[in-house]
Order: structure tokens, then sequence, then C-alpha cells
């Protein structure tokens, strides 16, 4: 089940060759009623039902029809000639062009009736359209349309829906139960001439593939492996195994198909596996062919030419195998390169802090044996001190002793003196007194006091007294010394 919204300011408009394409219906159609043909400029927004199979099925046909891209050298009036065998059941015909891309456009298509629409789907779906070029017709049903002036509304996601490219080349890379498209001659896979029929490329993934000899990086860190373009927009992002920018983009956007361009196999974050187109078998490796499933709800009425092929299906189940088979081999090389870089990060890290500890503990040492070092030093230098303080004391001690002991021998030589003034004064009173008793005796015994009056006194020269004064000055200067 698809559903369409159109991101247009514009009206519908008719179109520029009214004329000539009424000529040809006039000229061609059978039928009165006259279908109407319009144009408008839009940006055009694919979303499809997420929980059910793309394929036509009674359940998801409708009477609107939806022609995926026409070459732009296909006129209007070219493609109401393609169409002109169902000319008589259209009613209304609108050209939906985008701007932005000038190689082709879209065409959204209302039938009379559904068996019209089966018969104008049955009848061009995957058609050329020119014998002489590659472009295929692929028509899709369309439920509804919705047109907005607003873009965040017409590429806002519907609740249980995906979008879808609306470029042709990037559609048929998807399988048949994503794109709803069955019949294809390419997958698109690598480069191949297919791509170079599209004038101008206007598709962004289409290029990275034309272009898959230039470097090409992560939109977001720049990285150069593991790249994957988004269906949608073109996004480059690297995948989960790097940074995850891709991932990340889709959980922005809900843009869930996702082109690894280097296998040019397409991932569905929603469904959580490959959706590519396999159209190569893998026992020879020759292209094959997927041919239209039947319509009806038996899957083989007999009538269409369309059936069931047993070898179709298990190129297609070996080739999803053998994809399983890479995806886990490169997932498990991934984590073993988690672990790795894990246990050499764990290494790493108890390394810094075992050289962290011994740092530490080193550290701690020397500090220990500075504080005592440091403590000793203080210890020695406060002995130093006392010790100083101690001579600083002696030495001040010392000085008041050898002024004491001056004073005192100044003192002692001072009553010395004064003792020697003393004795000799004594010493010359005793002389005197001595003197004058042995004049007084000399007087007594002398009888003739006559003569004795007329005469004069001599003193006597002192002989004992002198040798005595002279014994004591002696004993004097030895005390001294």
């Amino acid at each position: 089940m698809f559903i369409l919204r159109v991101h247009s300011v514009d009206t519908e408009q008719p179109i520029s060759s009214t004329e000539e394409i009424e000529f040809y219906y006039t000229t061609s159609s059978k039928s009165n009623p006259k279908p109407k043909f319009s144009e408008r400029r839009g940006v055009v927004h694919l979303y499809r039902k997420a929980s059910q199979t793309s394929l036509p099925n009674p359940i998801s046909r409708s009477t609107s029809l939806f022609v995926v891209a026409v070459p732009n050298y296909l006129s209007a009036l070219d493609f109401i000639r393609f169409a002109g065998p169902h000319l008589d059941n259209i009613t209304n015909l609108l050209y939906i062009r985008n701007d932005g891309m000038e190689d082709r456009y879209s065409v959204l298509i209302e039938l009379v009736d559904q068996s019209a629409a089966d018969g104008f789907y049955c009848g061009l779906n995957a058609k050329r359209f020119s014998p002489a070029e590659a472009e295929l017709c692929h028509i899709l049903f369309i439920h509804s349309v919705e047109y907005s002036e607003l873009g965040e509304i017409a590429s806002t996601t519907p609740v249980g829906f995906t979008e879808l490219p609306t470029c042709p080349i990037c559609l048929e890379r998807l399988d048949p139960d994503t794109s709803g498209i069955i019949s294809t001659f390419c997958d698109h896979s690598f480069q191949c001439s297919c791509t170079s029929k599209w004038t101008h490329l206007s598709c962004t993934v289409c290029q990275f593939c034309q272009q898959q000899d230039e470097k090409m990086a992560c939109s977001i860190c720049g990285s150069l492996e593991n790249l994957w373009a988004c269906l949608i927009c073109g996004f480059m992002g690297c995948g989960r195994y790097k940074e995850g920018h891709a991932v990340r983009h889709w959980k922005d956007t809900q843009h869930c198909y996702s082109l690894e361009l280097i296998s040019q196999q397409i991932w569905d974050y929603v469904g959580d596996g490959y959706v590519h187109r396999l159209n190569q078998s893998k026992a020879d490796g020759k292209s094959i062919e997927i041919n239209s499933r039947c319509m009806s709800d038996e899957g083989n009425c007999g009538s269409c030419g369309y059936g069931d092929d047993s070898g179709i299906s298990e190129a297609i189940y070996s080739s999803k195998v053998e994809a399983i088979f890479d995806e886990y081999s490169r997932l498990l090389a991934t984590e073993l390169e988690k672990q790795r870089q894990n246990y050499e990060s764990l290494l790493a890290e108890v390394k810094i802090k075992r050289e962290s500890s011994i740092a530490e503990a080193v550290e701690k040492s020397v500090n220990s044996e500075m504080q005592d070092i440091q403590s000793k030093l203080d210890k020695y230098t406060e002995e130093k001190n006392a010790l100083a303080e101690v001579n600083r004391n002696l030495i001040k001690n010392q000085q008041v002793w050898r002024e004491k002991v001056k004073e005192i021998e100044e003192r002692e030589a001072s009553q010395l003196r004064l003792k020697d003034e003393k004795i000799l004064d004594l010493e010359e009173q005793i002389r005197d007194l001595t003197v004058y008793i042995e004049a007084q005796k000399t007087l007594n015994d002398m009888t003739d006091l006559d003569s004795i009056r007329g005469g004069m006194v001599l003193p006597v020269p002192p002989t004992q007294s002198s040798s005595t004064n002279s014994r004591r000055h002696k004993k004097s200067s030895r005390r001294r010394n």
C-alpha cells in the first residue's frame, strides 16, 4: 500500500501543449468523456505500509496509479501516446514536475474503475518507454494523495509507513516486496551503463555509485571506511562499526533505507535486514530476470503467464544466506576488534594504575624520608641554637668574671698597699719608741746628769730595723707575684 505527499506551493495548471493533446485525443479516442490534463510543480514523497508487502494484491489495489519516473525526453503528448490504448479509461492525468530534477517527471493517473486500473497496470508496467531506450515504466497503486505547502509536513513519515526513494534506479535496487517494482533488467550493482541513460543523474546516490573512483567521506566525522548512503536524501554516513552516523541519521529522519557503497547492498533499519534486489545467480554468476507475479489470490491463474520459479527462489535464498553470513562474519571481526581494543585499554589502564601506585609509593617514601630528615635538621638546629646560646652566655659570663677577677685583684692590690703603708708607719712608730726607750734607759744609767743636760741627742742609725723592713718588702713582693 502506497501513499503520496506532495510539497507544492503551486496549483494545478493546464499543460502547455493542450491543443496538440486535444487534437490527438479527438482523433484517437472513441468515448465522449474528456479526461482532465494538468500539471503541477512540487516535490514528491512516496511512502509504503511497513507491515505489508508492496506487491500488488486485491487489498492494495486502487483506481489511482502513480508512474514513478518518466524520462524528460518524452513530452506530455508522447506520454499520452504511450498510454494510448488505455486513454479512454482515464479521468484525470496530472504531470508533477520537480525543478530540482531535470531528467524526469512523475505522472498521477485516475481511472474510471478498478478493472481499468488493473488493465493499465498490467499493460504498461515494466514496459519500455521507447524501444531504443533502457528506461522502464514503473507503476504503483496509490491509495491517497496529500498536498502541503509546508515541506516539514510533506517530508514527515506517517505512523506505520516508511519512505521510499523516487529515483527509479534506486527503487530498482530494492527487492520487489519493498519497492513494488516486479520486473527489471538490472539490479544496478556496481557501475553499469543504464544509469547514464538518465540525462543529468539528479539522484545523489546514483552519483555516488558512478563516482566510486573518487574518495568519499562521512558527512559528519570524515571517515573514509564503511560508508552508507541514504537512498532517500543521499546523506553519506559511516556505519555502526565506526561512529554510527548513518544509524543516527535514520533515527533523526526516519529514512530507513541505506546503501553500502562497497557491496552495493541495501539495509533496512526498520526491518533489520537486507532489502536489495538479487538479480544475479550465485551458482553460475549469470544475471536472471525476475518476472512479475500473478495478481490473483491463488498465485497462479494460468492466464497472465506469470508463476513461481523455484530456481529464482533458491538463488534468492542462497544469496540472502550468504549476505547474512558475510554480515555475521564482519560483525564477529568487529566484535573481536572491539574486544582487542577493550583489553588493550584495560591493560593500559592497569599499567597506568601500576605506574601511578609506584610513583605514589615512591613519593610517599621520599616525603617520609624528607620529613624525617627535616625533623632531624630542626632538632639539630635547635640544639645548635641552644649551644650557641650557652656559648654566648659563657662568653658573657667569662667577661663578667674577668671583670670581677680584675676588680678583686685591684682591690687586693689596694689593700696590700694600704697594709704596707700601715706596716711602714707602725715600723717607724716602733723604731721611734725603741729609740725613745733606749734613750730613757741610757739616761737612767748615767750618773752625771749635769753633763748630759748640756749635750745634744743624735739619732742612732737603724741597722736592725732597716734589715727587717727589707725582709718585709721582699715578702710583700712575693705575695703580689
